[in-house]
C-alpha cells in the first residue's frame, strides 16, 4: 500500500515538474524569443504591417477597408452605404456583388458564402454590380463599356478583407478619381503605377494594387 502511495507520488511529481517546465519553455522562452526575432527581422510585418499617413496609423496593407460617404442617417443600419468616388475603392464588401460572410470589412468574420457562379442572387448582385461601376467610372466623353469591367470589380473576396484591386480595376478608375480630385490624369495614372505590385518572385500570383497606400498616396497628392 506504501509503495503504491509512494509510486502515485512520484509519477504525479514528474507530471507537475514536467508541465510546469513545458509551460515555461512553450509559453514564455518560446513566444518571448520568436517575438524578438520578428521585432529585429520583421518591424513591419510583426507590427501588423501598418500603414500611416499625417504620422497616424491609417490601416494595415493586409486588409482591406471601404471608403464610402458618411451616413445620412448613422443610426439606420439598413442604410446602403453609397461610395466617396474621390477614392479609388475595394472589391466589392456589401450587397452588390458579394460572396462572403464579411461585409464592409468588419473584421467580425472571414469566409465565404459558398454560393455558385451560377446562383440567381450573386449573378443578379454582379449584374447590378457591373452598372454600378460603369455608371461611377464614366465621364463626359469617356464612357466605361461593361466589356472592360474586370471580375475583382464585382465580386468580393472569399475572405472579404482582400487588401488588392487588379492594375485593371485601378486603370478604369483613374479617370474618375483624378477629376473628383481636380487632378491630371498622367498624375494618378503614375500613382497606380507606383503601386502596382508584381507577382511574387516573379511568377505566383497576380499583379495587384494595394488600395490603402494608393489612397493613403492620393490623399497627399491632393493636398500638395
Amino acid at each position: 500500500m506504501n509503495n503504491s502511495v509512494a509510486n502515485t507520488a512520484r509519477v504525479l511529481g514528474a507530471g507537475l515538474r514536467a508541465l510546469l517546465a513545458l509551460t515555461l519553455v512553450c509559453g514564455v522562452i518560446y513566444p518571448l524569443l520568436v517575438t524578438g526575432v520578428a521585432q529585429l527581422a520583421f518591424p513591419d510585418q510583426a507590427k501588423g504591417s501598418e500603414i500611416k499617413s499625417g504620422g497616424k496609423v491609417v490601416g494595415s496593407a493586409l486588409i482591406g477597408q471601404t471608403y464610402n460617404l458618411p451616413k445620412k442617417n448613422p443610426a439606420d443600419p439598413d442604410e446602403p452605404p453609397v461610395p466617396d468616388l474621390r477614392w479609388f475603392q475595394p472589391r466589392p464588401s456589401h450587397g452588390l456583388g458579394t460572396n462572403t460572410l464579411n461585409t464592409g470589412y468588419q473584421l467580425l468574420v472571414s469566409g465565404a458564402t459558398n454560393l455558385s457562379a451560377d446562383n440567381e442572387k450573386l449573378v443578379a448582385q454582379v449584374e447590378q454590380a457591373k452598372e454600378a461601376v460603369v455608371r461611377d467610372n464614366s465621364t463626359p466623353g469617356h464612357p466605361v463599356p461593361p466589356s472592360d469591367v474586370p471580375a475583382d470589380a464585382v465580386t468580393s473576396s472569399g475572405s472579404g478583407l482582400d487588401p488588392e484591386i487588379s492594375p485593371a480595376y485601378a486603370k478604369l478608375q483613374i479617370r474618375r478619381v483624378a477629376e473628383k480630385n481636380h487632378l491630371d490624369v498622367t498624375q494618378v495614372e503614375t500613382l497606380v503605377t507606383q503601386h502596382t505590385h508584381p507577382r511574387t518572385l516573379g511568377f505566383l500570383g497576380e499583379p495587384g494594387v494595394n488600395v490603402l497606400e494608393l489612397n493613403v498616396a492620393l490623399g497627399a497628392l491632393a493636398r500638395g
